[in-house]
């Protein structure tokens, strides 16, 4: 018995829990256990989150953020805040790490799990394999793991989970200790001891969105400097609840109605969850990219124009409702962006729903009354087919009274529909520029590091 699964059921160290079963997998984890393929879409999401990152830069929220870190200190240290370009502690450039990641909207998704991986896993990483001095290998290593575990994790506590909870904080929490924890190279008992700790700390509600608070971006950053904190906590002998995931006061216990247990060990080492997760194409909530992509269909296919419609209806599955429902009369550019009216808006008026897009128009007076054409409605097909598959549909009615139909199975970015490598550079490029995070002759340094990450002997400053 030598393969990745045998390791990951029979390690005698710790109990066969699920929860131990997660621990083992992340402890047990090498490089090279991992598919290539695996590895080269952990590249392209590494460079997709940078651009993201990077075009948080100025973000107000992400900069209130980044002053509290700064004053907590060191002032100096060997991990990089990428929007300053000044150094701290790991736990302090990871917190502000995660807050820019998250903020721009363009960060990646895993449909399956509705969670952002990107935005808690590579902050923390980058933080503390900077301090480390550990090789790319060890690096990419890490952010599978992270990947793996919180994937799993998100899709366990299911759909009920999602309706109040912010998956990317709560999940991301444990995505972000196991993926640092490997990086400290925990044995199976300090990887459980780091989820549960992990675990116990996780947090974030989908109640801001009816204020248009800025609690988005502090879910990030908190879950990446609580998994941290956990993992280098196991690290010392800490210990955490054992069955912090499955147990009977665990998280699906107050978090979840409809957790699957079955999802939490879904063929590890088998079945490999992060080539799974899709990038983003516009700049705004993914739950309003099917629709988005719908109505550019039926745009450029019948040659219609904003003022030839009179409405549009777009056909969702209830997660896009319990999200995007709240949000009736945005008062920010980032609250806009969970707008469905707003995103198609833009579409309409612009084919585009990017970020100059939503700075410059998000409440133009044209965006705003095709705002008001707009409804969504619930779909039986696209609702049973969510969260494994984001169907696009609507139903676009103009004032001569004729009707037309749009539908995207997998919306741009999704792994059947992804971005190209070159995609994936022009995209990155583009965010770095969006507030000067980086200029095109720093981003091409970076992109050709990217693509050797592999052949990398210490990961040391990205931007100098």
């Amino acid at each position: 018995m030598n393969t990745l699964r045998d390791k990951a059921v029979t390690d005698s160290a710790i109990p066969a829990s699920a929860s131990a079963r997660l621990a083992t997998f992340a402890a047990n984890l090498t490089f090279a256990d991992i598919p290539d393929e695996v590895i080269r879409k952990t590249e392209d999401l590494y460079l997709d989150w940078l651009g993201s990152v990077l075009a948080g830069k100025d973000s107000r929220p992400v900069d209130i953020i980044t002053r509290f870190a700064m004053a907590m200190g060191p002032a100096s240290g060997p991990s990089e805040i990428l929007i300053n370009r000044r150094h701290s502690s790991p736990l302090l450039a990871a917190m502000s790490n995660a807050a820019a990641s998250h903020v721009a909207e363009q960060d990646d998704v895993h449909n399956g799990s509705v969670f952002h991986p990107a935005a808690v896993v590579f902050p923390p990483v980058l933080a503390v394999a900077q301090a480390l001095g550990s090789s790319g290998r060890d690096f990419l290593l890490a952010a599978v793991v992270g990947y793996e575990v919180g994937i799993r994790i998100g899709e366990y506590l299911g759909r009920s989970h999602y309706k109040i909870f912010h998956t990317t904080g709560t999940v991301g929490t444990v995505a972000a200790a196991v993926a640092v924890g490997s990086l400290l190279k925990l044995n199976p008992e300090q990887m459980l001891n780091a989820i549960g700790s992990a675990g116990t700390q996780a947090a974030g509600l989908w109640e801001f969105l009816r204020d248009a608070a800025d609690s988005k971006q502090l879910h990030t950053a908190h879950a990446a400097g609580a998994g941290l904190t956990a993992a280098y906590l196991a690290q010392d002998g800490f210990t955490g609840a054992r069955q912090i995931l499955e147990g009977a006061q665990g998280m699906a216990a107050g978090m979840s109605s409809d957790a699957d247990l079955s999802r939490l060990t879904d063929r590890l080492g088998e079945r490999w969850a992060l080539p799974e997760t899709s990038f983003k194409f516009h700049a705004s909530c993914r739950h309003t990219h099917p629709a988005a992509d719908a109505l550019q269909q039926v745009l450029r296919r019948d040659k219609l124009r904003p003022e030839d419609i009179a409405g549009v209806v777009a056909l969702v599955h209830q997660g896009a409702i319990d999200v995007l429902g709240p949000v009736t009369d945005p008062k920010t550019v980032h609250q806009s962006k969970f707008s469905m009216g707003t995103v198609l808006g833009l579409i309409a008026q612009f084919d585009s729903a990017g970020l100059s897009q939503f700075d410059d128009s998000y409440n133009a007076a044209a965006v705003t009354a095709f705002r008001g054409k707009v409804s969504m409605q619930l779909d039986a097909e696209v609702d049973s087919a969510y969260p494994a598959r984001w169907i696009g549909k609507v139903i676009v009615t103009t004032h001569d009274g004729k009707v037309y139909h749009g539908r995207v199975d997998e919306p741009k970015g999704d792994p059947g529909n992804t971005l190209s490598r070159p995609e994936i550079e022009k995209k990155a490029i583009a965010l770095a520029a969006y507030r000067g995070g980086a200029s095109a002759d720093e981003m091409r340094k970076v992109i050709d590091q990217a693509w050797n990450f592999t052949r990398l002997e210490r990961v040391g400053d990205l931007l100098p």
